[in-house]
């Protein structure tokens, strides 16, 4: 008897061993591989903006609450996206001991910065995707802000980066962070002072805005300021720096994308004197582009073996469809539209604020006064040019879609659902009720959007409930 129970004993142990063991792997495996409910960094992976399945609402009504799946409200002041992974939502925030958080939206020319000289506390807040409840908060630096922010800004721009077992934050000057999905901080990195502002008028500082890049074990962060402009890659698991390449360029805002196509894995920079493409495992430039316009903001996006990368501002406002197997300087001559890397572009058509989307065979882009235009992606040809709105209010989240369907986002929170096609058809109009400057996040059917003072799940009816 007694030697049955032993056996039966070291049975159970092995059985839990292997449980574990496979229950490990599979958290592991998830973590190298992202599903498709994942939206692990802005815009969702490579920066596409797009959903692969899942059927997203059309309609919602925020006062009703009808499809509002849940509604939590987050301290403090932000402009970065939601980011997702399995059931946790990952989002950060700047908190002003002040409490006072001006916040100065619409079309406007003032170059003036806030004038901030209170202390800030910096957080990333972990919620539960399918409730919307807060599971943790982990605080990040804790100070006054070292560089100033423009009236439409905040001091938590960037987006943070999940691989499903760590979170990278950058906090503009105060700092690169990381943290375990389970809110323990890992490491943090001073980039130091990351002045952001027009280059043409040293003062006014801007805030950054350009978002960290997981990739495997690294983390990337390109850092054009007013002076020692870099692209640097981190070791995600301690921090440890791998490469760093200076660039002399002027302060972008713009975030940078990992591309693994044409043979090479290479990250994709926006910028005004230089738009690149660097070797990720040595940071060495492949290619370079001159001629753009001079705040940088859109992130390059990738589909049918082209990069499309858009600025505005300036003399130049130009669209760019870049081959993905470019080398070498590929800056187009004068009065040249094309050449052998390049294969179209057109001025003065570019975005300002927003990052273009691709779904299926068309390219969209759509400024920061609310005009919307679409394009043959393969060839540039313009399908139509329309506008959203009454020109009255300012666009600055960039669109996603899923569903056949593109979301747009002006920044009063007015969301335009327009039909993915050749054709402009503008399906709904739905109002967030709040300030919204964040770019949302779609997962399994849910949209999830950012807005002033709330992290907003909005789902087909037969899912809808509020906590």
């Amino acid at each position: 008897m007694k030697s049955m129970f032993l056996r039966l004993n070291s049975a159970c142990r092995w059985g839990r061993l292997f449980f574990f063991t496979a229950q490990a792997w599979i958290v592991t495996a998830h973590a190298a591989n992202p599903s498709e409910a994942d939206w692990p960094s802005f815009r969702g992976p490579q920066a596409k903006g797009t959903a692969g399945s899942g059927q997203t609402p059309e309609r919602w009504n925020a006062e009703r609450s009808e499809n509002i799946r849940w509604k939590t409200p987050i301290p403090g002041l932000g402009h970065s996206s939601p980011v997702i992974w399995g059931d946790k939502i990952f989002v950060t925030t700047a908190i002003n001991e002040s409490g006072s958080e001006p916040l100065k939206v619409g079309l406007y020319g003032n170059i003036d910065p806030v004038i901030e000289q209170t202390k800030q506390r910096w957080l990333l807040l972990c919620l539960d995707k399918t409730n919307g409840k807060v599971l943790w908060q982990s605080a990040g630096p804790e100070g006054i802000p070292r560089v100033k922010r423009h009236p439409k800004s905040t001091h938590a721009n960037s987006t943070p980066a999940t691989d499903g077992r760590h979170v990278a934050c950058l906090f503009g000057s105060e700092g690169l962070f990381c943290f375990s999905t389970t809110g323990k901080p890992v490491w943090k990195k001073d980039l130091g002072p990351l002045d952001s502002g027009y280059f043409l008028v040293p003062s006014a500082q801007w805030g950054f805005a350009s978002s960290p890049v997981i990739h495997g074990n690294l983390v990337m962060v390109q850092c054009d300021v007013q002076t020692n402009s870099f692209l640097a890659a981190f070791r995600l698991s301690d921090g440890q720096e791998v490469w760093k390449t200076p660039r002399a360029d002027v302060p972008t805002w713009s975030t940078p994308t990992v591309e693994t196509g044409g043979g090479r894995t290479q990250i994709i920079v926006n910028g005004y004197r230089y738009i690149g493409g660097y070797d990720l495992a040595t940071g060495q430039e492949i290619w370079r582009l001159k001629g753009g316009g001079d705040i940088p903001v859109p992130t390059p996006v990738v589909a049918h073996d082209l990069i499309f990368i858009t600025n505005a501002h300036g003399k130049m406002a130009p669209i760019y469809a870049v081959k993905i197997d470019s080398v070498g300087d590929i800056s187009l001559a004068d009065n040249q539209s094309a050449n052998q890397h390049i294969a179209w572009s057109l001025s003065r058509r570019g975005n300002y604020m927003q990052t273009p989307i691709v779904v299926r065979e068309f390219l969209y882009c759509c400024n920061d006064a609310g005009v919307l235009a679409c394009y043959d992606a393969r060839t540039g040809q313009n399908l139509y040019t329309e506008r959203l709105g009454t020109g009255g209010s300012g666009f600055t989240a960039s669109a996603v879609a899923a569903d056949g369907k593109i979301y747009f986002t002006s920044e009063l929170g007015t969301v335009y659902v327009v039909k993915a096609g050749p054709k402009f058809e503008v399906l709904a109009k739905n109002e967030m009720g709040e300030t919204c400057m964040a770019t949302p996040a779609i997962s399994e059917g849910a949209l999830f959007f950012r807005t002033r003072h709330h992290v907003v799940a909005i789902a087909a009816s037969k899912s809808t409930r509020l906590p």
